[in-house]
């Protein structure tokens, strides 16, 4: 078969055939890879292979139904909608497709902060879906966040999801600096000049990372540009601006806008300050240690979110999967919700993330591969792809509602005394 024949897809593996078809390589590299060698994105699917069912027979299936609730709100599946920045390098819809989409599903969503379309206009477009209850709590929509040196923006930012319906707050927490991803340092990753960071836009200009990424050929004058706003800056802060510009000169723009405005001196006293001026649940991205776990719990957090950044930080972690029963241990007991991301491909990755405890899965490039396929209708077509596995892997397991699900139906390899 052809490299360059698309598929009609009935499995996500065939909607990431086609994106990588129709893509452009700047965006789809930027989607794609991960950081260094890699071996971490690799090993996020690798480890759900690793892991074996034990189904249960003769059990009444005919009516298998995966409703749940997410920090008190009702959703359709335990199947959600990672963060992913910039998806109208997958569609020119971007977020706004992928809202509608999620919306049908009632499924949640969680907007990246680094969206191309503004957290206001994104959930504006889910709300245009009809919600027979509106009591619901649906379309759920949370909110991504990146602490930035400027509490200020920071703060306003999380003003605004507050007005138009955002019900948490994800602060992603590996990120001090952006993991080396060898394909954008080759690309020198930009995005195209009719494209901007959306939530950051003002009346007078495109700021911060649009400023630096549209114009290849004015990087080092906006890089210095944005570097010059900060005033009574210290030594550690003066060092982190000589190598945003170094960065921007020689590797990825999307680097050199973390080191220049994302915070690496955020620690879990920043998380009281967010938890004291909203009222939001908090729910942190990136944990993968008990050790952590247990710091979220004990700062409030609400949620904790098992995730590697789909392999693009630190390469040689431990896969998700990995991670999770140390997470959900330490937390045992706790009122903390655990979900996963990273590696999900299949239902049955889903029902294995299930059947260890998480709470919820969520999904990152198969929402952009769906969006690069057909827009809206590509996204909705990925959902119900991976929402049909799980139903199907649910009831071949002998599993009809999601209680069901227990540690008893997956263990590692084909050792069948290494039951989990």
């Amino acid at each position: 078969m052809s490299r360059q024949q698309r598929l009609v897809p009935i499995s996500l593996a065939d909607l990431e055939h086609n994106a990588h078809i129709t893509m452009d390589l700047n965006a789809l590299d930027y989607y794609r890879s991960g950081a260094n060698d890699m071996q971490t994105l690799r090993d996020n699917q690798e480890a759900f292979n690793r892991l074996r069912l034990r189904p249960r027979i003769l059990r009444d299936v005919s009516k298998v139904n995966t409703q749940t609730k997410l920090l008190g709100s009702s959703v359709s599946s335990p199947i959600c909608l990672s963060p992913t920045a910039m998806q109208r390098l997958a569609h020119d819809e971007g977020e706004k497709a992928t809202a509608r989409a999620a919306a049908r599903a009632k499924m949640c969503m969680i907007l990246s902060s680094w969206a191309t379309t503004t957290a206001e206009d994104t959930i504006a477009a889910g709300k245009e879906i009809p919600v027979q209850d509106s009591s619901s709590g649906l379309p759920l929509f949370w909110f991504q966040l990146y602490v930035y040196k400027n509490r200020a923006m920071t703060e306003s930012l999380i003003r605004r999801v507050e007005k138009v319906g955002y019900k948490a707050l994800v602060i992603t927490v590996d990120t001090p600096f952006l993991g080396r991803r060898l394909a954008d340092v080759r690309n020198v990753f930009k995005l195209p000049s009719h494209m901007s960071m959306a939530n950051f836009e003002t009346k007078d200009s495109k700021v911060t990372m649009a400023n630096i990424l549209d114009q290849p050929d004015k990087q080092d004058a906006a890089a210095e540009k944005l570097l010059e706003k900060n005033q009574g800056i210290n030594g550690a802060e003066k060092a982190a601006q000589g190598r945003s510009t170094k960065v921007v000169k020689q590797e990825s723009s999307l680097a050199a806008y973390v080191v220049s405005q994302i915070d690496p001196s955020l620690n879990w006293k920043d998380i009281e300050w967010i938890r004291s001026i909203t009222k939001l649940p908090i729910v942190v991205k990136g944990v993968m240690t008990a050790e952590d776990a247990k710091l979220a719990a004990d700062a409030g957090c609400q949620g904790i979110l098992v995730s590697n950044h789909g392999g693009r930080q630190l390469d040689g972690v431990l896969a998700t999967i990995d991670a999770l029963p140390e997470v959900l241990e330490a937390v045992k007991g706790r009122n903390v919700e655990v979900y996963l991301d990273g590696g999900v491909r299949k239902g049955t990755d889903v029902f294995k993330a299930l059947a260890l405890g998480a709470k919820a899965v969520f999904l990152g490039r198969p929402v952009l591969w769906g969006l690069a396929h057909n827009g809206e209708e590509g996204v909705s077509l990925a959902l119900s792809l991976i929402q049909q596995e799980l139903e199907l892997a649910m009831a071949l397991a002998g599993c009809c509602q999601l209680s069901d699900i227990t540690r008893d139906f997956v263990q590692h390899g084909t050792n069948a005394h290494s039951k989990l």
